[in-house]
């Protein structure tokens, strides 16, 4: 399957020059009372949903920014949000 992402600056391209920077998770949790588990779970701890989600991507090879976008996993294209 070929992977194209559309960078908010450079426009439509090619997955290759992207780095995926994960799911989507919400806001960071607070660190009053973190604890190293609970830590590791947020960050480490993915729905990995079959579908529709939401993620960040990297654009490496090109702009450097950062962005979210929701991408299909079952067929690896975007999808509106």
């Amino acid at each position: 399957m070929a992977l194209t992402l559309t960078c908010p600056i450079c426009g439509k391209r090619n997955g290759y020059e992207f780095r995926y920077g994960g799911e989507e998770k919400g806001p960071r949790p607070e660190e009053a009372g973190m604890t190293p588990e609970s830590w590791c779970d947020y960050v480490h701890m993915n729905e990995c949903k079959t579908g529709v989600q939401e993620e960040w991507w990297f654009h490496r090879d090109g702009c450097g920014s950062w962005f979210k976008t929701f991408r299909d996993t079952t067929t690896n294209l975007e999808q509106e949000g």
